[in-house]
């Protein structure tokens, strides 16, 4: 949430991304603040002895990282800290004003005709019928 992408993002790939989480490399983007950098790295670490929240003072660990130092947590308990941002709402309850458009689909939806998913082969050895000779 920090970055827009995971941690193992690796130009998309999933090969890449998939051989990054195994290995455990991670490339943190230079604009990234150093008690972020020092915080993801600790919550991801392969090794569980080592990983943050795991260790002896469990979850305080976690909140007591100077990455949170600003948050006071028995008032985010209480929900009684506003919002860092708040969007506009426009549109009233369900708007989707904030969010990208894209393209619709140019799919003819209710058409009838031949389902191009169905995989006729699956039916092969399978049939339906009351012919006793047959069961």
């Amino acid at each position: 949430m920090l970055c827009g992408f995971t941690p193992f993002w690796d130009s998309g790939s999933p090969v890449k991304i998939y051989e990054n989480i195994l290995r455990g490399r991670v490339k943190y983007p230079p604009y990234l603040h150093p008690d972020a950098v020092d915080l993801l790295s600790q919550l991801i670490t392969a090794d569980l002895t080592k990983r943050l929240g795991n260790l002896h003072g469990g979850p305080e660990d976690v909140k007591n990282h100077p990455w949170f130092a600003e948050v006071t947590w028995d008032r985010l308990a209480r929900k009684d800290i506003d919002a860092p941002y708040v969007p506009p709402i426009r549109g009233g309850q369900g708007d989707a004003s904030q969010y990208d458009r894209y393209p619709e689909e140019q799919e003819a939806y209710g058409q009838s005709g031949e389902d191009m998913y169905v995989q006729p082969a699956r039916y092969i050895f399978f049939r339906i019928t009351d012919d006793p000779n047959l069961l």
